[in-house]
């Protein structure tokens, strides 16, 4: 049952802290995943309300079409998913080959990871980049060109 329209479901929280999905028929459906469809490129559109048996219960193009209460349990859920903390500061590598560990301050603080490969570096459109970590975090760099003069000679060893 694939919705185009966004005003024909009501979205909750039950007290297990499952989202609850209750559809134009008032059938509700607990435990419903949000997934992104382009959550890189547009992660505010196209997004898939999935049951817990893997359908798809409604379509959402834009996040900003729904209503206030919807919309920030939507961006919620999706927060605690999609961490992928920004990169604000690489402060230095422990070699230029790989793998290598990496001091770098982010948008939730200080931290350092490992590149286990220079193929873990994906670029984005507009100049942003991708950098997976050996566990599995993705950080990300919006625009290479905002960082530092320090930070972007750093990263060009690896490019």
């Amino acid at each position: 049952m694939t919705n185009d329209n966004n005003k024909d479901f009501q979205l909750e929280r039950d007290p297990f802290g499952r989202l609850v999905l209750t559809d134009a028929q008032g059938e509700r459906h607990v435990g419903v995943v949000p997934v992104r469809a382009f959550p890189l490129s547009a992660p505010g559109h196209g997004i898939s309300m999935v049951g817990s048996e893997g359908r798809e219960l409604v379509w959402i193009d834009s996040v900003d079409q729904l209503p206030a209460q919807a919309k920030a349990l939507l961006e919620e859920d999706l927060a605690v998913r999609d961490f992928a903390p920004t990169l604000l500061k690489l402060h230095g590598v422990s070699s230029f080959g790989v793998p290598s560990t990496w001091t770098i301050s982010t948008d939730r603080g200080e931290t350092s990871f490992v590149l286990k490969a220079e193929e873990d570096i994906r670029r984005l459109e507009g100049g942003a980049l991708l950098i997976a970590s050996a566990h599995g975090v993705q950080f990300r760099i919006p625009d290479v060109k905002t960082l530092d003069r320090t930070s972007r000679k750093l990263l060009e060893r690896f490019l």
